[in-house]
């Protein structure tokens, strides 16, 4: 019997996505929950899983295409019958049945980890880095002109395009890294140790920033960007959020010598070596302490029902910068967490961004965020608000400067802190509050204690 599996509501409201990778083909065995393609939404990359298992009967787009949610993804042959590739009818109640949103699918019939599906090695010379081939197993990695079925390593679309262009087999790279998804650093590592080159200039589908010396001077009089994914959601979004609420953005000067003067003890303390703690996260946590006495920016403005609606918890939104464009994942219930965990959470979060790998689930909802635009050495700036937020703060980059202290000029170690926020549920005085009392933790770490 065939059935039809047609692209699932991936929530939030989106209404299509790009089918970036088949990981099937027609005629490959799927089982229950292996993921049959990655997909993009405007705010991630997903990895679909398989509501059936059986064979696969045809794929109905090709890579690269863009899907309307409902439409006919791909059939499957659950039977292994000769019956013609039509939708199979189903009852009200199997379709309720019927997995709809990913990450949600059928229960799998034993509790060992999905299958991957396997992938062919052809015939074809690789790079072989005699130390890796020696330590991992032997039907592990491929060596050179022999054919092999191994397990397909995971990795992002644009580190597999990285890594064929260099000539590298992400199985090699694979027995060196472990079981966990391979990033561009581990392909440059690799591609050090085995003294391989990159003689192609870098390239990118969608470049947000055009290289000054690619772009100007070439051949052509321009270039056309299909504009899609996170860019397109993005420009929407921010449109939407400019001509809604009406912004207001606020500056401050604050001298952080006393923060980073303990950031420095924090990386001395052995017992803390692993966590790394860094102006960003003492910064999230002078934030939650502060929205406790500002609880219009921690609002959102419900335009149907007429009503501000009050947060009584912080999911603190952290904008990231990726080579899709700009995400702004949230930290769960970050008022409950430590400044250590806060800063495992970032660090996670920013590892999660950078493969690609950031769930909707993870960029739905937040009630505040934060920009660090001093990463870029920016001082300043007038963030816009994402939809649904009342507030946002630009960090900006810290600075040696001459700044009166005590009565006397010094060098201080100095911070811009930019805040915007809707006037519609924030006044000027609550937002000034606000940015002073962020201020005052960051000039004095051991007032968070008078907070709470």
């Amino acid at each position: 019997m065939i059935a039809e599996f047609r692209l699932p509501d991936l929530g939030e409201g989106l209404t299509e996505a790009e089918v970036v990778n088949w990981l099937v083909a027609p005629g490959d065995t799927v089982t229950l929950n292996q993921t049959l393609a990655e997909v993009e939404t405007a705010k991630a990359i997903v990895e679909l899983p398989s509501p059936y298992e059986g064979t696969v009967a045809a794929l109905h787009a090709e890579a690269g295409q863009t899907v309307a949610v409902g439409s006919p993804l791909i059939d499957f042959d659950v039977d292994g019958g000769d019956e013609p590739s039509a939708p199979a009818q189903t009852s009200d109640a199997e379709e309720k049945a019927q997995p709809n949103l990913v990450g949600y699918g059928a229960a799998p019939s034993s509790s060992g980890r999905p299958a991957r599906r396997a992938r062919r090695v052809g015939a074809r010379p690789v790079v072989a880095d005699t130390a890796v081939l020696e330590a991992a197993p032997h039907d592990a990695t491929p060596t050179a002109n022999v054919e092999h079925v191994v397990e397909r390593p995971r990795s992002t679309p644009p580190v597999r395009a990285y890594a064929k262009r260099l000539g590298i087999d992400l199985v090699l790279v694979a027995a060196a890294v472990g079981d966990r998804v391979i990033t561009r650093d581990d392909v440059d590592e690799y591609a050090q140790r085995t003294g391989i080159r990159d003689t192609e200039p870098a390239t990118q589908s969608a470049p947000t920033v055009p290289d000054t010396a690619a772009a100007l001077g070439g051949d052509e009089r321009e270039s056309r960007i299909p504009i899609r994914g996170v860019r397109k959601h993005t420009a929407a979004a921010m449109v939407q959020s400019a001509f809604t609420a009406p912004h207001v953005t606020v500056f401050h000067t604050v001298d952080v010598t006393a923060t980073m003067d303990l950031l420095a003890t924090l990386r001395d303390d052995r017992s803390l070596a692993e966590h790394r703690i860094g102006p960003l996260a003492v910064i999230a946590k002078a934030v939650c302490l502060a929205l406790g006495r500002a609880p219009g920016l921690n609002s959102r403005w419900d335009e149907e029902a007429g009503e501000i609606v009050q947060h009584h918890y912080v999911d603190l939104g952290i904008a990231a910068a990726t080579e899709r464009g700009l995400i702004v994942p949230n930290i769960r219930d970050a008022q409950r967490l430590t400044l250590v965990e806060l800063s495992d959470a970032l660090k996670s979060l920013a590892e999660t961004a950078r493969t690609g790998r950031t769930s909707p689930a993870e960029l739905a909802g937040g009630t505040f965020s934060i920009s660090n635009i001093g990463v870029f050495g920016v001082d300043a700036g007038t963030p816009i608000l994402p939809p649904g937020q009342s507030g946002i703060l630009a960090v900006g980059a810290v600075r040696r400067q001459p700044w009166e202290h005590r009565g006397e000029i010094a060098l201080r170690q100095m911070m811009t802190l930019s805040l915007s926020f809707d006037h519609r549920l924030v006044d000027g005085a609550e937002g000034a509050r606000f940015l002073k009392d962020v201020a005052d933790i960051l000039e004095e770490p051991g007032r968070a204690m008078l907070l709470r």
